[in-house]
């Protein structure tokens, strides 16, 4: 079979093209989703400070377990794959992926949308050391721990931040795309993925089942909330100067002047609802 390359043809290049500034999320939907997750958020902080979630907690604790013991059930595999799960919550995962997908829409040129995520994380890790302290619960002791940990019990950090990080990066990089079937997938893989670390905590001993449910529900409904509310300074912040020079708008190429509509059509997206 003859080499093209050494008969001197070239294989014609592929262009990939990409939105100039994303295609924005609709704020609305993502406002009633946030409203939606903190509602039950404050559903879940009522049973508690009722006393009436402490038979839910203990089922939810002992339902992985088993013995005399109440160790986990299972082959030790599974002890394994719980503690990988865990770990994508924790701080070192969680922050290098947000990081990186900040450092991927830079260079994707998507400002808005990297800014937009760096100000969601650092205002959610806010949002839930301030609940931490507020609620105050200590961490069970119905099950031996399967691993170390330590703080406040109440809502759980994992649960919360890595659904902060995750839903976050989902709803930047569904920018990408106009198609609803896209984006509705690519967030609700942040959804699972983010609720799996929250049960891992509770699978390990260190967090009662409504320490995992309320964490995953407020880092989720500040995620949605985050992308309506923090919308239009990330955009102002994303147009400054500073952001400018660390990333510069992607030039329009000399063919387009005859096509004015793209650039119009793009601008109009990127101010879209």
């Amino acid at each position: 079979m003859n080499d093209p390359a050494r008969q001197g043809h070239h294989l014609p290049a592929e262009t990939v093209r990409l939105p100039a500034r994303g295609f924005a999320i609709d704020r609305r939907k993502a406002a009633v989703a946030g409203l939606a997750c903190w509602a039950g958020f404050a559903l879940v902080a009522w049973l508690l400070a009722g006393g009436h979630a402490a038979g839910f907690d203990r089922a939810g604790l002992v339902l992985a377990r088993s013995g005399e013991e109440l160790a986990l059930a299972g082959p030790p595999l599974l002890r394994e794959i719980v503690r990988d799960v865990t770990a994508l919550g924790g701080v070192f995962l969680r922050n290098l992926f947000a990081v990186a997908a900040i450092v991927a829409l830079a260079f994707l040129r998507l400002r808005r949308e990297a800014v937009l995520l760096a100000m969601t994380v650092v205002a959610g890790w806010l949002v839930n050391t301030g609940a931490k302290h507020l609620v105050g619960r200590e961490r069970p002791e119905i099950v031996p721990r399967l691993m170390e940990a330590g703080g406040q019990s109440f809502p759980s950090g994992h649960s919360f931040n890595a659904a902060v990080v995750y839903i976050a990066i989902a709803l930047a990089f569904a920018a990408l795309s106009r198609r609803h079937a896209v984006r509705y997938t690519v967030v609700g893989a942040a959804m699972v993925v983010s609720a799996m670390v929250a049960w891992s905590r509770v699978m390990l001993g260190v967090h009662f089942p409504t320490d995992a449910i309320a964490g995953w529900l407020g880092g989720a409904g500040w995620a949605f909330l985050a992308a309506a509310l923090l919308y239009r300074p990330a955009r102002a912040a994303a147009d400054s100067e500073a952001v400018e020079r660390l990333a510069p708008a992607p030039r329009q190429p000399s063919g387009s002047q005859g096509m004015p509509g793209k650039a119009t059509e793009n601008r109009s997206r990127a101010r879209g609802s």
